[in-house]
């Protein structure tokens, strides 16, 4: 159905992996809209609990794909321009508004947007051989789909100046130092690591983690009284769903809960 992803779905978990391995799944071509589709049918989807999104080959991303992004200026189509960072703008924020887990499998050099695409994501998991670094000025531009706004508060603001300002491609031992990435692991093992964390995700009552998922990312412009009153409402939620009385009656019965989503 699509020219430059491989979407799969397996039990609840969705797959979505950038297949323009030969540019090293720079973002060209329909893959932006091809993305932003998946995600649209994800959030459809209440079968679906949890998200990884990961590159085909040894790329992650490389970012934009420099000869359009070239093609483009040479024509001066502020047009085509302002519409490939619409639809980046609309993929980043719809991760952080899917009422879902996203983790990133970053399975190699993860770039430019290719990096700002990692950090809208929920979670990022690094193989070894990964490297990250939002190289735009390297190429005269600015960073994109929300990466100077993930940045800074992930790593802090002086060392995603250091990162923006130099363009410098760092390892992954580097980014999980650094708190770019929740952890690195050896490349043969990611995406069975990764699979596994989705797992877990996906066990858990799915309306618990789409309130969570809303009060964590509003506390990052909220005080603690917003954050109260915000939990306290949730909370509430929960109390009357069918989950938490299986939740609590599986406790008490010392047995494994199966959430369904009630």
């Amino acid at each position: 159905m699509y020219q430059t992803i491989i979407f799969s779905t397996a039990d609840s978990i969705a797959t979505i992996k950038l297949n323009r391995p030969e540019k090293l799944n720079a973002f060209g071509g329909p893959m932006r809209e091809e993305i932003l589709d998946a995600l649209e049918k994800i959030a459809r989807d209440d079968d679906i609990r949890a998200v990884i999104v990961t590159g085909e080959g040894r790329a992650f991303s490389a970012g934009g794909d420099i000869q359009h992004l070239k093609q483009l200026r040479d024509n001066k189509d502020e047009s085509g321009f302002r519409n490939i960072l619409s639809y980046g703008q609309k993929i980043t924020g719809a991760m952080r508004s899917l009422g879902k887990p996203v983790i990133a499998a970053v399975n190699g050099p993860c770039a430019g947007a290719g990096l700002s695409f990692a950090l809208g994501c929920d979670i990022r998991i690094a193989s070894d051989k990964a490297t990250f670094g939002p190289s735009f000025a390297l190429i005269g531009l600015h960073p994109d789909w929300g990466g100077s706004w993930f940045l800074p508060k992930l790593v802090g603001t002086a060392k995603a100046c250091e990162l923006v300002f130099t363009g410098t491609m760092i390892s992954a031992q580097e980014a999980e130092k650094i708190g770019l990435v929740n952890a690195v692991v050896p490349h043969h093992e990611l995406l069975h690591a990764v699979d596994s964390q989705a797992e877990k995700m996906a066990k858990n009552p799915p309306g618990v983690l789409r309130l969570a998922k809303e009060s964590i990312y509003g506390s990052l412009n909220s005080d603690l009284e917003a954050a109260f009153a915000r939990e306290t409402e949730a909370q509430l939620k929960c109390f009357y769903s069918e989950d938490f009385l299986e939740g609590v009656t599986a406790f008490l019965e010392k047995r494994q809960p199966r959430f369904k989503g009630h």
